[in-house]
C-alpha cells in the first residue's frame, strides 16, 4: 500500500496542483481512464472547500491531501482544520453570512457526492475530512 501526502497553504492557486497530482497518482494506481476527470473534479472541489473554510476562519495551517493506493481501491482524503460548532445560534450576528457560507458548503458536498460513489464526510471541533474512493483495475489489465 503506497501513500502520497500533500500539504499546501490554504490558497486557491494551489488547488490546481493538488488536482494534477491526484490524477497522476490515480492513473498510476490503476483507476480507470474514464474516471480520471471525475477524480480531478472531486479533488478540486474538496480542496477548494477546505481552502474556503480555512480562509473564512483565518486558519493558516495547511490543507492536507492523502492519496492512498490499496489493493483494490484508490482513496483520497482531504482534511482541513476548520472547527465545526455542534450548534450555531440562529439570529446571531453574521448569521446571514454563516447561512451563505453553509449553502456554498452544501453545494460543494453535493457536487462531490454526484462525482464519487464512495464518499464519507466527517467534521468535528478539530476540523473536517472528506474521504473518497474509486475501484482500481487489476494489474494484469493496466496498459
Amino acid at each position: 500500500m503506497a501513500t502520497v501526502e500533500l500539504r499546501f497553504s490554504p490558497l486557491p492557486e494551489h488547488v490546481r496542483t493538488a488536482r494534477l497530482v491526484a490524477a497522476a497518482v490515480a492513473r498510476r494506481s490503476g483507476v480507470d481512464e474514464a474516471v480520471l476527470d471525475e477524480v480531478r473534479l472531486a479533488v478540486g472541489e474538496a480542496c477548494s472547500r477546505a481552502v474556503g473554510l480555512h480562509q473564512a476562519g483565518g486558519i493558516t495551517a495547511p490543507v492536507r491531501v492523502s492519496l492512498i493506493e490499496e489493493e483494490k481501491q484508490f482513496s483520497i482524503e482531504v482534511g482541513d482544520e476548520a472547527p465545526r460548532a455542534a450548534a450555531e445560534t440562529p439570529g446571531a450576528p453574521d448569521a446571514a453570512d454563516d447561512l451563505e457560507a453553509e449553502g456554498e458548503d452544501e453545494m460543494g458536498l453535493a457536487v462531490i457526492s454526484g462525482l464519487v460513489d464512495d464518499v464519507e464526510v466527517t467534521a468535528d471541533a478539530d476540523g473536517g475530512l472528506i474521504r473518497m474512493s474509486w475501484p482500481t483495475l487489476p494489474a494484469t489489465l493496466l496498459p
